[in-house]
């Protein structure tokens, strides 16, 4: 029976989730979830994985009975010196979210049974065929959750129990009165339970937030704050994040690659908390690799809905301190 009476809880009154196409879509707890879950919608037991991605993913589809084969991307982020074995699935990487569509499209075109990694791309629009793998926690205020997108997607997924977590999820109430630095401890507590949970169905407290997110004003900010960023780096980065850009594009950070190794501790001493992705993978692939450069000295920069002007020209001066 309904509980009926007693205190008034949160009064989130919104409908309409970004992705809601029931049949063809479904909600997990975490990207790395949705992957394995892709895994076994496509009925395979092994699956290609770039080496530059987060070393999670490869430890979960591990844990859970996945044979992982890596391959090498080149600098217009495509794999490279790979062939695909039969009976076998294959992830592509949106990276950063500023591969358009039909980039991905044409990648995918080249293998079999793909998963796209949309996780840092959000908005992306699903690519035909493939299943696409979404992570709404790196765009916005939730506790967890993935969405894959792709032909009967929801098959399967009454064998995963819900997932809950308001109970580590205090950290984005607080944010708002202390910010993120003082609430990081308690967010890290959060990222310590996903990562020792298995595949979990979407917890019902994400779902109604993401019922509440004002979509096209954060798509927008991102867009512009990111076309802003690239105004002011675009002279100093060694990499070109427009080379497969276009409108269907809303990136999750702006990628800026400098050879200064002690460029993000630089940025942290001035309350800029970034810092590089996936250092691990250092030790995985040779030092001339596009892998190695890439996680030895790309910083990300946050240029998400939080954020303006302001704030960009802020981090403009303080790199520009750094190397002058």
């Amino acid at each position: 029976m309904k509980e009926i009476g007693s205190f008034i809880g949160l009064d989130l009154e919104g409908t309409h989730e970004y992705y809601n196409n029931e049949l063809d879509m479904a909600r997990l707890n975490s990207a790395r979830s949705g992957i394995y879950h892709a895994c076994g919608l496509y009925g395979y037991h092994t699956v290609y994985l770039p080496y530059y991605l987060c070393p999670s993913v490869n430890k979960y589809l591990t844990d859970h009975g996945i044979k992982t084969i890596k391959y090498h991307i080149n600098a217009h982020f495509e794999p490279i010196d790979v062939k695909q074995e039969d009976n076998s699935a294959f992830v592509i990487v949106n990276y950063f979210g500023i591969l358009s569509h039909s980039k991905m499209k044409a990648i995918a075109g080249k293998f079999r049974n793909v998963i796209v990694d949309n996780s840092a791309a959000f908005y992306a629009q699903p690519v035909e065929d493939c299943y696409s793998v979404y992570s709404p926690r790196k765009f916005f205020g939730v506790p967890d959750g993935c969405y894959v997108i792709g032909q009967y997607a929801s098959k399967g997924m009454d064998a995963y129990a819900q997932d809950r977590s308001a109970g580590t999820s205090s950290f984005l109430f607080a944010t708002i009165e202390q910010g993120t630095n003082l609430t990081y401890s308690e967010r890290m507590k959060n990222e310590e339970r996903i990562d020792k949970s298995g595949p979990l169905r979407m917890s019902a407290l994400t779902q109604c937030l993401l019922k509440n997110v004002n979509y096209p004003r954060i798509a927008a900010k991102r867009k512009e704050n990111f076309k802003y960023a690239h105004f002011h780096f675009s002279k100093i980065n060694q990499l070109d994040p427009l080379q497969s850009f276009d409108d269907t594009c809303v990136p999750m950070v702006y990628p800026l690659l400098i050879e200064k190794e002690d460029l993000d501790k630089k940025l942290r001493e001035k309350k800029v908390y970034v810092g590089r992705l996936w250092t691990s993978v250092l030790q995985q692939v040779d030092p001339d690799t596009f892998e190695a450069r890439m996680s030895k000295y790309m910083v990300p920069l946050p240029i998400d809905q939080r954020y303006g002007r302001s704030e960009i020209n802020c981090m403009h001066q303080y790199v520009m301190d750094v190397l002058t």
